[in-house]
């Protein structure tokens, strides 16, 4: 994929370029739609990656280039460029380049390959890559100095308020600063994460991502209008977001909430407990502890916050029926992809009874791959 990255750029501009970075796609073990209420998340990063082949530029212009594209490179005049301005996939890099000179850096121009295996619109994080590959990027050409987090915030802030999508720092903080062989456990709030060894091969036990190929829009308006009604419970119940609701508490704080709100509370809630289990399971050495939470928080996202899709909750069913420890949909919602907790030596039958219950129900053929820890946000060339 670096040769890929390097092969695009010479076919788009012609040269060679100054270096070749990548950011990965993400996989979120627990910990869903709690990052934007300065909740817990705990992800890791997938060894799909988004990989771009830069160079510096001295006019100040963005010339931006997808192998997976159209074959067209896009011009972007960054002086004057306006939030909203830039459409389709180059709005992401663009954005980059505009929180980055918001924030005071001194970028200029520069000309920017990409190629990228992170599927598309299946809950993997591939626009947090495409944002924190062009972040790390343009940090080194540019002797910026940032660290990890630091990126991660630069890209969230192109996607936020560049793009228009208001998310969480999840996917972001997780394509930069995860590492090799860990999941990474962050509290949103105050950006402090630790690393958490996740070896699960080690102990007989297999990630499976189910990439169902149903594809979302996280900037159709749903998803803000879940951001904006967790907003407003927090408001009614008097505090800063509600990762302040304690779980004893929960049933008190429901009864001061209209009917529509309880659900997210709910969820909100009780997925910030389930990172904390997740965590202090695989800190005590019983990952096998994590099925029953992956399925409670499937559950959870489909009734309370109710994100899932028939496809979502067809892999879940399935997966779990055939043999899966447990299994939940990941990301913003309305499609993507599931991620299942698997005995190794049960992983084929899972798959084959997965893939079986999409052909019966008439559904797209889904694309299964297993997930295993990788490094985040670094040069690669």
């Amino acid at each position: 994929m670096t040769t890929d990255a390097a092969a695009a750029f010479a076919a788009a501009f012609g040269d060679t370029p100054d270096g070749v970075w990548a950011a990965p796609g993400r996989i979120n073990l627990i910990g869903e739609h709690t990052d934007y209420n300065e909740g817990y998340v705990l992800p890791a990063a997938l060894p799909h990656a988004t990989r771009v082949a830069a160079r510096r530029r001295p006019d100040g212009v963005v010339r931006l280039y997808s192998a997976q594209g159209d074959g067209q490179v896009t011009s972007v005049v960054l002086d004057g460029r306006a939030p909203g301005s830039v459409p389709g996939w180059a709005a992401y890099p663009a954005g980059v380049f505009w929180a980055l000179a918001e924030a005071g850096h001194a970028v200029g121009g520069a000309d920017l390959a990409f190629s990228s295996d992170v599927p598309t619109g299946a809950g993997l994080s591939s626009s947090a890559a495409l944002e924190c590959a062009t972040a790390i990027a343009l940090d080194e050409l540019y002797g910026l100095g940032l660290d990890a987090p630091g990126r991660a915030l630069i890209a969230q802030r192109a996607e936020n308020a560049f793009v228009g999508v208001p998310c969480g720092a999840l996917d972001q903080m997780a394509s930069s600063c995860c590492v090799e062989g860990h999941a990474f456990f962050l509290d949103t709030r105050t950006l402090i994460g630790r690393q958490v060894p996740l070896d699960l091969p080690a102990v007989g036990l297999t990630l499976l991502v189910v990439d169902t190929r149903v594809k979302h829009d996280l900037g159709d308006g749903a998803y803000a209008g879940l951001r904006a009604g967790c907003e407003r419970a927090a408001e009614l119940l008097g505090v800063p977001a509600l990762r302040d609701v304690a779980a004893e508490e929960l049933a008190a704080a429901e009864e001061k909430l209209p009917a529509d709100l309880r659900p997210l509370l709910r969820h909100v809630v009780t997925e910030d407990q389930r990172v904390l289990d997740t965590v202090a399971a695989l800190d005590a050495g019983d990952p096998r502890a994590l099925g029953p939470i992956l399925t409670a928080g499937h559950a959870s996202l489909r009734d309370d916050y109710r994100i899932s899709c028939p496809e979502t909750d067809l892999a879940v069913a399935t997966a779990n029926a055939a043999g899966a420890l447990g299994a939940r949909m990941m990301g913003g919602g309305f499609g993507g992809s599931v991620l299942a907790l698997v005995d190794s030596d049960r992983l084929e039958a899972v798959e084959s009874a997965v893939h079986a219950a999409f052909a019966e129900a008439g559904y797209g053929a889904p694309h299964t791959f297993t997930a295993t820890p990788a490094q985040g946000a670094h040069r690669v060339g």
